[in-house]
């Protein structure tokens, strides 16, 4: 491990990067549950299938980016493309789930052909250092709004506050109600955004200390707070036992037949699209869907790659990201993985 990843050389122990490790898994791991969750809305896929699919792509872009790139750096599913895949592409453009894969599919060889041609790393060089600042700023904006919305602490622009319906045209969005005496909310409602407000100081009080984990002690007291707390709830461990299954080969089973290589025994058939469109609208709708694929996973991948890089000092004397080209070409194979 010494000889390979010069650990020591780089300022750290063994015992510092499976912390590290680990927090990143644990930081990391709502992905499996988010993409999942979203995908199975399709209807066609469920959510075992796109769980595991979700798992191997990402133990593939991880594994690549260190052994290929050597960065101590997690690959995953990019939230928000997956909002855009399942929310635009599906439910609104009208491809079905195996089409829709095509386009990432196209969008992860584009983006290997970019790399191995070093298009990729002059587009990156040509991006002030204030972008490349902001791009990974904005990034981690957009994940903590997420956070805040499937934590029910931000709720969406119609919501009822205090048994009002409350609209929000200037910023679509509100702040949910915990008014436990005069409005309509609940205990059972109200403690799940409490344990995540509770976990968010804790990892904000343990890094303001410098102490090494914040992040896992934070999410790790937040989990055991929340099942603490669930015992002041009626009914709140009612078929907990009955809903856990400890068989994983139920989840490669679906993932198996609903998932495994849809791209190309249905991916190729746009006969449901075609029966009520024209194939001049199915050739503009993938050339500028995957051109939207295609722009946003670029700058997303660039900004979150340069911002995990500078927080963990690992940029370059010239501050650059080390084994760029390794980390972007790790990238797009996760992504035709994906």
């Amino acid at each position: 491990m010494e000889k390979f990843f010069k650990v020591k050389e780089h300022g750290s122990t063994v015992k510092t990067e499976v912390l590290a490790g680990i927090t990143t898994f644990m930081a990391m791991a709502y992905i499996l549950m988010v993409n999942a969750n979203m995908f199975s809305e399709l209807g066609v896929v469920s959510y075992n299938a796109i769980y595991i699919a979700t798992a191997i792509s990402a133990v593939v872009g991880t594994f690549l980016i260190a052994f290929l790139a050597n960065l101590p750096l997690g690959l995953a599913s990019g939230m928000g493309l997956n909002a855009f895949f399942v929310y635009t592409v599906c439910f609104t453009f009208g491809l079905s789930y195996a089409n829709a894969l095509i386009l990432v599919l196209l969008d992860g060889v584009v983006f290997i052909i970019l790399t191995l041609t070093g298009v990729r790393k002059m587009l990156f060089d040509a991006i002030p250092q204030c972008v490349r600042m902001a791009i990974s700023a904005g990034i981690g904006l957009f994940i903590a709004f997420l956070g805040l919305q499937d934590a029910g602490i931000i709720v969406p622009s119609s919501s009822t506050c205090e048994g009002i319906i409350v609209p929000s045209s200037s910023t679509c969005v509100n702040l949910t109600s915990f008014n436990l005496f005069n409005g309509n909310a609940t205990w059972a409602e109200i403690m799940p955004k409490l344990v995540t407000i509770a976990a968010l100081i804790i990892i904000a009080v343990l890094s303001y200390k410098k102490v090494k984990g914040s992040v896992l002690w934070g999410i790790l007291g937040g989990t055991g707070l929340y099942y603490i707390l669930g015992c002041t709830i009626p009914g709140f461990y009612k078929g907990f036992a009955a809903n856990m299954n400890f068989n994983p080969f139920t989840a490669f089973g679906d993932w198996g037949s609903q998932a495994f290589l849809k791209v190309f025994t249905e991916g190729f058939d746009f006969s449901a699209y075609l029966a009520t469109h024209s194939t001049a609208d199915l050739v503009i709708l993938m050339i500028t869907t995957a051109l939207a694929f295609c722009m946003v996973d670029m700058f997303d991948t660039l900004g979150t790659l340069y911002g995990a890089c500078s927080r963990g000092n690992m940029l370059t004397e010239e501050g650059e990201v080390p084994n760029f080209e390794k980390a972007m070409l790790s990238d797009a194979i996760a992504t035709v993985t994906g």
